[in-house]
């Protein structure tokens, strides 16, 4: 099914993109307590092991092998397009770079870093006026750049699944939701029943609707 050769040992690649994306991740999350430094060192543990997989040693195929080869005899399991599980596991026989989940995957990735995006520049506004973030990203959701980074992890997951990285989805998504309740204190310290009047609008991480809540109604 595949014909390229084993693609694997590329630790510069691993470097690279783990840099990348940890860094980006850093500009936006800004972690300051011990709390959000753990988060933070989850998340960047989640994108180095990815990528090792991805380019270093793929794991997840190793441990998977016998399993594999017998379920699925003619793919090259060492190749490099043989990490696509999800699309060797359901027969796609074209590029797996343009097979669906691979193409789902970078919608949820563009679309994860598109919230964070647009969700740090209201909350920077907001900052700067010492106001409450409401609009924006913030008038759907309460915690949006949490949510752009669960939608990254997850789009990534479609791409390259791992068993490690499987694991350490759902520990990410508990500890955001850790970290999201504490701010949410804070911001009821700060903000009173202005931020009470917002939660009880806006809901935390799933969106109620695709049109923006109107928090500018008493």
């Amino acid at each position: 099914m595949t014909d390229d050769g084993p693609a694997y040992g590329l630790w510069g690649l691993v470097i690279i993109n783990s840099l990348i994306f940890i860094i980006f991740a850093f500009s936006f999350s800004r972690p300051q307590t011990a709390r959000d430094w753990r988060s933070f060192g989850a998340f960047s543990a989640f994108i180095v092991a990815l990528f090792t997989e991805m380019y270093g040693f793929p794991l997840t195929i190793y441990m998977l092998s016998g399993w594999l080869q017998s379920r699925y005899p003619n793919v090259d399991w060492l190749s490099h397009d043989a990490g696509h599980l999800f699309e060797m596991m359901f027969g796609w026989r074209g590029n797996p770079h343009f097979g669906p989940f691979h193409l789902l995957s970078f919608a949820f990735i563009v679309g994860g870093f598109w919230v964070i995006s647009a969700a740090w520049r209201v909350l920077y506004e907001a900052q700067k006026r010492k106001a409450l973030a409401t609009t924006g990203p913030y008038a759907y959701v309460r915690h949006p750049q949490y949510v752009g980074f669960i939608l990254v992890m997850f789009g990534f997951l479609l791409q390259w699944p791992t068993l490690l990285t499987l694991a350490m989805f759902p520990v990410l998504v508990w500890m955001y939701v850790r970290l999201a309740r504490t701010e949410e204190q804070e911001a009821l310290s700060t903000f009173g029943d202005a931020y009470r009047s917002y939660a009880a609008r806006v809901p935390g991480f799933i969106p109620r609707s695709l049109r923006p809540i109107d928090t500018t109604r008493a």
